[in-house]
C-alpha cells in the first residue's frame, strides 16, 4: 500500500514538473495579450499622428505615375510595380491630390483629378505656356509610395526649374480675397521641428478636405515636396522639419465662406 503511494506521489510531482515547463516555453513563445494590445495602439496613434503630418519624398516607390498635357487636360496614369493598376484610399476626402507649379513657382495648383477608367484620372485646367512640376499625392492599398516631381511642358517655351530668383519674405502678413493671414513661426532651421503658426486674425477658416488647412512647401529647385496637415483638428498649426538649408515656398490653403484662398510665403532656411 505503502509502495503504491510512494509511485503515485512521484508520478504527480513528475507530471507537475512537465506541465509547468510547458507553460514556460508556451509564455517565451507568445507574449501576453497585454502587451500585444499596448503595441497594436501605439501603432495606432502613430498612424493617427502621421495622417496630421508630412507628406515627404523619403521612401521607395511602388506605383509610377506618368502625367501628360494636352487640349487642356492633364491625364495621370497610374501603374504599379507588377504594371497594374492600384487600387487607392481616400486622402483627406480624395482619392488623389495633384499638385501643379510653374517654374518660377509663381504658378500653383491643387487638384483633385477624377477617375476616367481604371489607372486613368484627368482634371481640366488652363496652363500658360511654361515648364511646370507635378506632384501625384496618392496613397496606393498596401503598396510603398514616394510623391516625387514629374516635369512637363506647355507650349515651346521651356524653364529651367530653380531659376526663379526667389527672395525671402521680410513681412509674414498676407490679405487674399478681403482675408489676412499671418505666419508666425521661430527661425526657420534645418534638422528640427519647426512650428507654422497661421493667424487668422479673428476668423475661423472652414473645414477643407477633413482639416482647418492644407500646406504645401517647395524648396527652390521644384524637388523637396512637403504636404503637411493641421497638428490638431481645432487649429491652424502644422509642424515639419527642413533637412537642408535654402530657400523655400510655401503655399498655405484655407477656406473662408466657401472660397479656398491660397497664401504664399517665401523664407529662407538655415
Amino acid at each position: 500500500m505503502k509502495r503504491s503511494v510512494m509511485i503515485w506521489a512521484v508520478t504527480a510531482i513528475v507530471y507537475l514538473g512537465v506541465v509547468i515547463a510547458g507553460y514556460s516555453v508556451y509564455a517565451n513563445m507568445n507574449p501576453k495579450t497585454d502587451e500585444q494590445t499596448n503595441h497594436t495602439e501605439e501603432e495606432e496613434n502613430m498612424n493617427h499622428q502621421h495622417s496630421h503630418g508630412n507628406h515627404v519624398t523619403n521612401t521607395a516607390s511602388e506605383v509610377t505615375p506618368k502625367v501628360s498635357y494636352a487640349n487642356g487636360v492633364i491625364t495621370i496614369e497610374l501603374k504599379d510595380k507588377n504594371n497594374q493598376v492600384p487600387e487607392l484610399e481616400v486622402s483627406h476626402e480624395k482619392f488623389m491630390h495633384f499638385i501643379v507649379v510653374s517654374s518660377d513657382l509663381k504658378q500653383y495648383h491643387h487638384l483633385h483629378p477624377g477617375k476616367k477608367s481604371d489607372g486613368i484620372y484627368q482634371q481640366k485646367v488652363s496652363l500658360a505656356d511654361n515648364s511646370y512640376k507635378a506632384f501625384v499625392d496618392i496613397k496606393p492599398k498596401g503598396l510603398q509610395y514616394s510623391v516625387a516631381p514629374i516635369e512637363f511642358h506647355v507650349g515651346e517655351t521651356h524653364h529651367e526649374h530653380g531659376d526663379n530668383n526667389l527672395v525671402a519674405d521680410t513681412d509674414f502678413v498676407k490679405t487674399i480675397n478681403g482675408q489676412t493671414v499671418e505666419l508666425i513661426s521661430q527661425p526657420f532651421a534645418i534638422n528640427k521641428e519647426m512650428t507654422l503658426t497661421f493667424d487668422m486674425k479673428g476668423a475661423t477658416p472652414e473645414p477643407y478636405l477633413g482639416a482647418l488647412g492644407h500646406v504645401v512647401i517647395l524648396d527652390e529647385n521644384g524637388e523637396k515636396y512637403i504636404h503637411v496637415h493641421p497638428a490638431a483638428d481645432d487649429q491652424t498649426v502644422f509642424k515639419t522639419q527642413f533637412d537642408k538649408p535654402g530657400i523655400y515656398k510655401i503655399w498655405a490653403e484655407f477656406k473662408f465662406e466657401g472660397q479656398v484662398n491660397v497664401y504664399p510665403f517665401v523664407i529662407k532656411v538655415k
